[in-house]
């Protein structure tokens, strides 16, 4: 892998360009990196009906997979995405993880987690009354995220 740096005086807005053959696990984990360290927040476009709604991502408590379509919940609403989960585990930031096959979770807006050892675990959020289930084979990789944090 080659890296460059070119100045450019004339330049406002600094810019990170990746250039590759294809889209490889190194690659994608080289843009999420670079992106959660320049601070630059995911942007993505949530519909309604028709309406489209620009919403911090930070908002959004879970990614669910519903009827054939992807719904992004907040505390009070649901929103509509044209992503698919697996696209959205490329693009989110490090505090989103996969915890079943149909759900991605913001870590960061997890209240409380009632562990089942023999089944699902529930995962609660403050202000509202939603909550999901983690898979038992995805819990682990979840509480190691939840210990990186601390």
């Amino acid at each position: 892998m080659k890296v460059r740096i070119e100045l450019d005086p004339s330049v406002t807005e600094e810019e990170v360009i990746i250039r590759c053959g294809s889209l490889s696990e190194n690659v994608s984990r080289l843009q999420r990196a670079v992106s959660e360290f320049g601070g630059n927040k995911v942007k993505l476009t949530f519909f309604k009906e028709n309406v489209e709604y620009f919403l911090p991502v930070d908002a959004v408590l879970f990614f669910e997979t519903s009827g054939g379509s992807v719904d992004a919940h907040t505390a009070d609403d649901v929103f509509q995405t044209k992503f698919k989960l697996y696209e959205l585990e490329e693009l989110l930031p490090k505090s989103f993880i996969r915890v079943s096959k149909s759900t991605i979770l913001n870590c960061s807006r997890i209240y409380s987690i009632d562990k089942n050892i023999t089944s699902s675990s529930v995962v609660r959020f403050e202000g509202t009354h939603k909550q999901i289930y983690v898979s038992r084979s995805y819990f682990k990789a979840l509480k190691q995220r939840l210990d990186e944090r601390l």
